[in-house]
C-alpha cells in the first residue's frame, strides 16, 4: 500500500513541475513580444507610421559579445548616395534596454557612403534593429542578434 502512495506522490510531483515549466516556457513568447513591441514604438516616434521595408539595410554585431558595457555594431544602407538617391538617417533600435532608441545619425549626399560603425551598450542578449529612412521617404530596416555573457573574472 505504501508503494501505491508512494507513486502517486511522484506522480503528482511530475504533473506540478511539468504545469509549472509550461507556465514559465508560456512567459517566454510574452517577453519577445514586448520587445518587439518596444522596438516597433520607437520606430514609430522617430520615423512616424510610414511603412517598413525589409532589405537595404545590413547589421553588423559579434555574435558573441562578452562585454555588454560595449558592443560594436556596423549597418550600412544600399544607396547611390547622390543628390537624388541618399540616406537621409540611420537609427539603431535595442528593444531590451531602458530607451530602445540607441543613436540616430544624419546623413546627406555628401556623406559618400551610408555606413555607420559605433559601439553601443546592450542590457543583454537581443536582435538589433536598425532602420534607414531614404531621401524618397521610404524606411527600409535590417536586423541582428548577438548573445551578451557575463564577465569571465569579477574582481571583488
Amino acid at each position: 500500500m505504501k508503494t501505491l502512495s508512494r507513486q502517486t506522490a511522484l506522480a503528482r510531483r511530475s504533473f506540478l513541475q511539468l504545469g509549472a515549466a509550461g507556465i514559465a516556457a508560456a512567459a517566454l513568447p510574452l517577453h519577445a513580444a514586448a520587445d518587439a513591441a518596444d522596438a516597433d514604438a520607437a520606430i514609430r516616434e522617430i520615423f512616424g507610421d510610414k511603412p517598413l521595408n525589409e532589405g537595404r539595410v545590413s547589421v553588423k554585431l559579434p555574435p558573441i559579445a562578452e562585454n555588454g558595457n560595449s558592443v560594436a555594431i556596423t549597418v550600412a544602407a544600399e544607396s547611390l548616395m547622390s543628390p537624388d538617391d541618399y540616406v537621409r538617417r540611420i537609427a539603431i533600435i535595442s528593444p531590451r534596454n531602458p530607451i530602445a532608441e540607441v543613436a540616430v545619425f544624419k546623413l546627406g549626399p555628401r556623406a559618400g557612403k551610408a555606413e555607420i560603425s559605433t559601439r553601443i551598450r546592450m542590457a543583454g542578449t537581443q536582435r538589433i534593429r536598425a532602420v534607414a529612412e531614404m531621401s524618397d521617404g521610404t524606411l527600409w530596416h535590417g536586423s541582428a542578434s548577438t548573445v551578451v555573457t557575463l564577465a569571465a573574472c569579477l574582481i571583488g
